[in-house]
């Protein structure tokens, strides 16, 4: 099929290459004529696993064209799709200018019948706000050409992304429709060979099918973290709560890992826009808005245990600070914890050395050059002179460093590790003082529950 894929970002050249990879002849616009450059050279401008290898093989067999050509764009593609970011308004609400900049830009080139799908993440009711836009723009030109809006939403993990799109769970269609319907069952096929993971419903169902997925998983992770500050107050170790829960096929083991919080482009924004959209329908999202909360604060916890343990007293104390990213496998800072962390730290007048396999250059974007903050070229580098080690991000590279190393070149051996990926015993043995996420000394804790429950 002809395929054009507006948004040149995560979702957009994912989708775009993965349709080229199979076939299609795919073209990808975008608005921003630096990235469409640097993209038709097979310069990828983010950090996705096997994604660049995918994009200079389809750009090598010419199925797949990046563009800043609107009407080239247009007339091309019989599949419209929309992958154009919805950040957050300044009331937190999804901003849906560049989906109806799509939309409206649709209908100013199209032909012939077309079908709109949506895989932007979008609130519910877009699909109609769609409809009206092309059907407002058709009106202008005085053109009454058939079209389709359907709702498509992604469901990629950063870090997998290929590996998601080429083999998902599920394949979500919001059509009105069944001849939509089944032209994307068509497209879709070569990726729901083995199982039927194809589900057609209506739009709205579809759209809110998204944004309930994004809320699950936060509200487990928050869930989770809630627990660990309860283990901390008990005496009790999260990760044996976790082991033990998710024995339970109910439950289960994903997104049960307590730690400094979630973040990236995804939960935080979605997380507000269905708080919003509850709120436009005279409904309360009161489990969401506590998740919201507590996510918030538990970026902040790690910080409290660093304070706590110097006494308060920060200025001029150096941490080195391994992981940017808001998870291992991507390049990606948005909303991500150690925004938090490093400004709390700032803030009480310390200083920073940082290391990230993948989100250094991220980083420099953000904050520049400042005389708080050293990027360093490996994790030993960011150690050499620290008076301690947090752990933000758990990337592999992390997870089985030498203590004895690390030891030796703290100015204090204490690590603060927010995301559990150490041995708190171990550490103990060692001689160095451990800070995790509900990973209290257990014998002394339940010493002191018991003393506090005496009282």
């Amino acid at each position: 099929m002809k395929i054009t894929v507006y948004g040149s970002g995560y979702v957009g050249l994912v989708m775009a290459a993965c349709f080229a990879e199979v076939g299609n002849e795919v073209v990808c616009m975008d608005v921003d004529k630096d990235k469409i450059s640097r993209l038709q050279k097979g310069e990828i401008p983010i950090y996705e696993p096997g994604l660049h290898e995918v994009v200079i093989s389809t750009l090598k067999s010419k199925r797949l064209q990046f563009t800043t050509d609107a009407a080239f764009a247009v007339k091309h593609g019989e599949c419209q799709f929309i992958a154009v970011g919805t950040p957050p308004d300044p009331q937190g609400k999804a901003d849906l200018k560049f989906v109806l900049a799509v939309a409206k830009s649709i209908g100013e080139h199209m032909q012939r019948h077309t079908i709109v799908i949506n895989k932007s993440t979008v609130p519910i009711g877009t699909a109609d706000k769609v409809r009206e836009t092309i059907l407002k723009t058709l009106a202008e030109r005085k053109k009454d050409i058939p079209f389709d809006v359907v709702s498509n939403p992604e469901f990629l993990k950063e870090g997998a992304a290929l590996a998601d799109f080429r083999r998902p769970d599920r394949i979500v269609l919001g059509v009105e429709n069944a001849v939509a319907g089944n032209v994307l069952r068509k497209l879709y096929e070569p990726f729901n060979r083995d199982n039927n993971r194809l589900m057609v419903m209506d739009t709205r169902s579809a759209e809110l099918t998204k944004y309930a997925a994004n809320a699950m998983l936060a509200t487990k992770i928050s869930f989770m973290n809630e627990m660990a500050n309860l283990a901390e107050k008990v005496g009790a170790d999260i990760e044996k709560v976790r082991i033990g829960i998710g024995a339970d096929p109910r439950i289960g083991y994903h997104f049960t890992y307590a730690g400094c919080g979630y973040g990236g482009s995804c939960f935080g924004k979605d997380i507000q826009a269905l708080i919003h959209t509850a709120e436009d329908f005279n409904s309360h999202a009161e489990v969401i808005q506590a998740v919201e909360r507590v996510n918030a604060d538990q970026k902040r916890r790690l910080f409290d245990k660093i304070n706590a343990h110097f006494n308060e007293q920060l200025t001029n104390k150096v941490f080195a600070i391994w992981g940017l990213s808001f998870k291992p496998e991507t390049d990606d800072m948005r909303d991500a914890p150690s925004l938090t962390i490093l400004r709390e730290l700032w803030k009480a007048g310390a200083r920073v050395k940082v290391y990230d396999p993948q989100a250094m250059h991220e980083a420099k974007k953000i904050f520049g050059n400042r005389d708080d903050l050293i990027y360093c070229a490996d994790a030993q580098d960011a150690l050499e002179g620290a008076h301690a080690l947090v752990v933000l991000t758990e990337w592999r590279v992390f997870r089985c460093p030498d203590f004895y190393a690390i030891k030796e070149s703290l100015q204090t051996p204490v690590i603060f590790d927010g995301r559990n990926i150490y041995d708190p015993i171990l550490l103990s043995e060692m001689g160095i003082a451990y800070y995790g996420m509900g990973r209290t000394n257990v014998k002394q804790a339940v010493e002191t529950a018991m003393l506090t429950a005496v009282e």
